[in-house]
């Protein structure tokens, strides 16, 4: 079974093009949406692996209550399942010191300027995050088992 990326963009046309990148490349599974409520239903119900996180939702809401990427990353760091789940953000917001701002504000793991032109690179990206949180869940179980 593929593992299941998360892609939260409320522009159709960039969800398409994220999805197709990450099924035809990266060979994953993927759920897309804007729904904030649904986003962490999935989080919460099934085994995601990452999140790729659009800054500027124009129209998510999260229990009735309108949010973009960065508060719906801090949102998701609040559950359980979200604490170590790595969260890219996806952004037009390329201009000095966005990234750090962004990943400051957020606690997402990392930063990807759109338009996305490197399509592997994209991949590749996900593929590093998602194994380090494995490393780190195998550590905080190990220790959990001393």
């Amino acid at each position: 079974m593929a593992e299941l990326v998360l892609v939260v963009e409320d522009d159709p046309a960039n969800a398409v093009l994220v999805e197709a990148i990450l099924t035809a490349v990266g060979d994953y599974d993927v759920v897309c949406s804007d729904d904030g409520d649904e986003i962490v239903r999935v989080v919460q119900e099934r085994p995601v692996k990452a999140v790729l996180m659009d800054v500027s939702l124009g129209n998510t809401r999260f229990a009735g209550e309108k949010v973009d990427g960065v508060e719906l990353t801090r949102r998701l760091r609040d559950l359980p399942e979200g604490i170590n789940l790595p969260v890219i953000l996806l952004t037009a917001h390329a201009m000095k010191g966005d990234r750090e701002r962004l990943l400051f504000e957020s606690s997402a793991n990392d930063y990807v300027a759109k338009p996305i032109i490197d399509q592997q690179g994209l991949v590749t990206l996900v593929q590093r995050h998602i194994r380090a949180a494995e490393v780190v869940k195998a550590e905080l179980e190990a220790q959990n088992n001393e």
